[in-house]
């Protein structure tokens, strides 16, 4: 049995097919749809072109298929016909986005495909720590509320920075700290299962209205320095 895993080059979508694969499921390809809308409410939009580099850096066939026209209908369109002609379950990041669940359901159903959603209603809090634990290195590169501020873009995600999340949370305004409602959005840079890492050549920080993002303009794939066999030692 393989998996098609819907992957946005965020820590959700990776988190949820490596976690296929620990299951036995072995993620045959990663498939990312390119809305026209960069305000898609079923898409991830930042920096999509960089799930190329993240496949070849895990080995996996990348596709992406177009949504050439707005609205939820062409979106479920074209995903569904990214999605026809092949079998096996189809991997998903959500966590609380009904929907966004909803819908890739339905399609799954209409294709007789079913939908592995391993992060479903799970704690956010605690969805966040399992992906810290996991070694991903996921940064910060879209902000879209109020307690989230510009000088968080590129920043990775680990405890320090969670405790933060849920301070600010707390204290400015409550947001959902997975990001799950678009409070943000992150892009992997590593994982223990990515044969090298991507590197970000070029950035770029930009702001409009309450929200910033990170566009990444170049980057490349490098190789990650080799772990020492056990026995080895300096001396």
């Amino acid at each position: 049995m393989t998996v098609t895993a819907l992957v946005s080059g965020g820590k959700d979508s990776i988190y949820a097919a490596y976690l296929a694969e620990t299951q036995g499921w072995p993620v045959d390809e990663l498939l990312t749809l390119r809305p026209s809308d960069p305000e898609s409410m079923l898409f991830h939009t930042p920096n999509l072109d960089l799930v190329a580099l993240q496949a070849r850096a895990w080995r996996k066939r990348h596709r992406e298929v177009a949504v050439t026209e707005p609205g939820e209908a062409g979106e479920l369109a074209a995903l569904r016909g990214a999605l026809a002609g092949y079998s096996g379950p189809i991997s998903v990041g959500a966590i609380e986005s009904s929907y966004q669940w909803a819908r890739v359901v339905r399609v799954g159903d209409e294709l007789g495909r079913r939908v592995y959603a391993p992060l479903w209603r799970t704690e956010p809090e605690r969805v966040v720590r399992e992906e810290i634990a996991a070694g991903l290195d996921a940064r910060l590169v879209h902000l879209a509320a109020e307690p989230l501020t510009p000088e968080l873009l590129g920043r990775r995600i680990d405890p320090s920075l969670l405790q933060e999340l849920e301070r600010r949370s707390r204290t400015i305004r409550s947001v959902h700290v997975a990001g799950e409602g678009g409070e943000y959005e992150t892009l992997v840079v590593d994982a223990p299962f990515f044969r090298e890492r991507l590197v970000l050549d070029r950035t770029e920080a930009i702001e409009s209205g309450t929200t910033a993002r990170l566009a990444v303009r170049a980057a490349h794939l490098e190789p990650k320095p080799k772990r020492p066999e056990r026995g080895d030692a300096a001396g």
